[in-house]
């Protein structure tokens, strides 16, 4: 096949695949498709699933939580005790003072959970929180002078995490991986609170009914 067709045919199903994706997203793409890895070992952790989508949010999961356990580790003598901790308290210091319920749910928490969450980072000095003035009925965050050290100290000790695990990946597999999944992250972030309350089955049908508009 000539090589002008090929890169063409090769661009079109990428482009199909990820229409928002640009150049430099498809080349990261083609050359890790080619790229041949040598296996470390087999997959482990129970039973490996028969379908690929399967196998793909086992994979996360399993990352998720070695990445919990690691991170929870480094975050010792900094004054928080979870990964979910700094979650807050980042999104706090972006957003300055956000409503109680808005970082509750930026950060995919229940009411309950994020409120108990808030309640025990404001026990230790970390936070403060006010009333909203143009809402009375709503509560406003905003990070003590304690928490905004406490912020740096494990912010360092994240991000220290964060390049031992993914030590083994090159700066275009780290790319690549954001690119195929980050839309996955965008929609059922913008979905799941309104999911709330339904069956699954009807959640399932209205997302695939969605697929083929």
């Amino acid at each position: 096949m000539n090589q002008t067709v090929k890169l063409v045919t090769l661009w079109g199903a990428f482009e199909e695949q990820h229409p928002n994706g640009n150049i430099e997203d498809f080349c990261r793409h083609y050359l890790a498709s080619q790229r041949q890895k040598k296996v470390k070992g087999p997959m482990v952790g129970g039973v490996i699933p028969p379908v690929a989508d399967g196998v793909l949010l086992k994979t996360i999961g399993r990352i998720h939580k070695l990445n919990s356990n690691y991170a929870n580790l480094s975050l010792k003598g900094t004054g928080l005790n979870q990964l979910e901790e700094l979650g807050l308290l980042l999104t706090i210091r972006q957003e300055k003072n956000p409503k109680k319920t808005e970082l509750i749910y930026a950060n995919l928490f229940e009411v309950s959970s994020g409120t108990d969450m808030l309640t025990r980072l404001k026990t230790r000095g970390l936070i403060k929180e006010h009333n909203d003035k143009e809402d009375k009925r709503s509560k406003r965050i905003e990070l003590t002078a304690k928490g905004e050290k406490t912020v740096e100290a494990a912010k360092a000790r994240i991000i220290k995490n964060a390049a031992m695990m993914t030590h083994d990946l090159t700066e275009d597999d780290k790319q690549l991986c954001i690119q195929l999944l980050k839309n996955i992250e965008i929609k059922f972030s913008a979905l799941w609170q309104k999911h709330k309350g339904k069956e699954f089955d009807e959640i399932y049908e209205e997302m695939m009914e969605e697929d083929k508009k």
